[in-house]
């Protein structure tokens, strides 16, 4: 492979690549606007549906043009017989859904396997007429990507605009229709209608994306690249642009690649890409990505223990008299902190340097003891503090008994925020239950210090 040959590609020079190319741009980008939406519904496993329900439509189209003396090869005929079939297949999976107490996944299996078998069973039928050796109906099952014409882009055009438009119309329905389907009924919304519009969008790029990547590898084309923006972002607009980039750039780059690797099916290739694009955006995703979650989990476990820490140093010098304000900074026994929890020596020393490290203690007697700094108390203050109004709350309203608040305040402590704090101190002063500025007294004894 020569350079000029990949700057040739790059450039999109020829014109049967370029054709290629923008045409898979185009569908990588409707598959993901659309795979989006079925991601959030939970119906992922529809666009399977479709491109499996289209076969049977695809070998009827063939044959009833091969009766009537047509040509069986017609793209517009056998694209109008998918699109009859895949519709057919849709409104079976809502009858199913809405006539019977048969959840969304096992309806959809059912359609998948019953118009697939059938139409195994009318291709095995087109196999024996005359014609049935040169009907090429193989591409619609496998794709044939490399042999997309000027129609093919033309219908791409017409159907990804459509699905950007009404996508852009109708996203505040969608959103909701997504994300709380019974809420929207509550309000007036024609959910039903809103569901089948969506679908038909679905149906119109899952056929519009057979002759590209064929039915078996639609499916992958329509989730993968949502499945992976998933990973990026919290936000439905974010997501959906996301999704479509990823998708577009998946059917370019594969498009590509095929092209400088002729033996290389694109279809194939394509749909690695997006799962490329899936993998790392699983590992590295700046939301929910695997090494993001890793970090927060060990950031979240950091925290805890450095609270916990500063809580049992507050107690030990409470314990010794005095309480807020009152409190006497003394230095601390190693092994006083340890009794507090069942830390070992290495988690302590750990959760020790944390502390040490963020100017919240000192070291005293050779190492062997610690004291809080100034910024230390305050912070252990606060801790102890928090963990105390959410105790008293739990006893006031959720009458859990005082010996064991303890612990289902350790529970949720850690993750009260500055808004939920006001709220537990308005809520308890309202039942005369704390104070709005002092310390709170523990609602279950605190062993003293050795």
């Amino acid at each position: 492979m020569e350079l000029s040959e990949v700057i040739e590609v790059l450039l999109l020079r020829d014109y049967n690549t370029r054709l290629v190319v923008l045409c898979t741009l185009l569908l990588g980008c409707a598959c993901g606007l659309m795979g989006g939406f079925l991601l959030l519904r939970k119906r992922s496993l529809m666009g399977d549906t479709l491109s499996h329900a289209t076969l049977p439509g695809v070998g009827i189209a063939f044959i009833l043009a091969v009766h009537f003396g047509g040509d069986g090869k017609s793209l517009p005929l056998l694209l109008v017989g998918a699109t009859v079939s895949g519709v057919l297949g849709v409104m079976t999976v809502l009858f199913i859904r809405n006539r019977s107490r048969i959840k969304d996944d096992a309806a959809m299996g059912i359609v998948l396997s019953v118009f697939f078998g059938l139409g195994v069973v009318i291709l095995g039928f087109i196999q024996t007429m005359p014609q049935g050796s040169a009907a090429g109906l193989e591409s619609f099952i496998y794709g044939k990507t490399a042999s997309m014409v000027r129609s093919d882009f033309d219908l791409l055009v017409l159907v990804t605009a459509g699905v950007l438009v009404l996508s852009v119309l109708l996203f505040k329905e969608f959103k909701l229709l997504c994300f709380d389907e019974s809420f929207a009924a509550a309000q007036g919304w024609p959910v039903k209608w809103l569901d089948i519009l969506l679908l038909a969008l679905v149906t119109a790029v899952t056929v519009a994306g057979l002759q590209a990547v064929g039915l078996i590898l639609i499916i992958a084309f329509l989730i993968t690249p949502a499945a992976a923006a998933r990973f990026w972002t919290e936000k439905l607009d974010r997501m959906l642009c996301l999704s479509a980039l990823i998708g577009g750039l998946s059917g370019w780059f594969g498009a590509s690649l095929s092209a400088l690797a002729p033996r290389l099916p694109a279809g194939a290739v394509i749909v690695l890409v997006a799962a490329g694009a899936f993998l790392f955006s699983l590992l590295f995703g700046a939301e929910r990505g695997v090494c993001v979650r890793v970090l927060r989990q060990q950031g979240l476990k950091r925290s805890i223990g450095r609270q916990h820490l500063l809580r049992a140093l507050y107690e030990i010098l409470e314990a010794d008299g005095g309480s807020g304000a009152s409190v006497q900074v003394r230095p601390v026994l190693f092994r006083q902190v340890r009794g507090r929890r069942t830390w070992s020596d290495r988690e302590l020393r750990r959760w020790l340097k944390q502390a040490y490290d963020d100017g919240l203690i000192e070291a005293r007697e050779r190492g062997q003891a610690i004291v809080l700094t100034e910024a230390g108390l305050d912070a252990a203050a606060k801790v102890t503090r928090n963990h105390r109004l959410w105790e008293l709350y739990l006893i006031e309203h959720a009458e859990v008994a005082a010996s064991r608040v303890d612990r289902d305040a350790d529970a949720v402590e850690h993750v009260l925020g500055e808004q939920l704090v006001a709220q537990l101190e308005t809520k308890l002063l309202q039942l005369q239950a704390a104070d709005a500025v002092a310390m709170p007294q523990s609602p279950h004894p605190i062993q003293p210090g050795d």
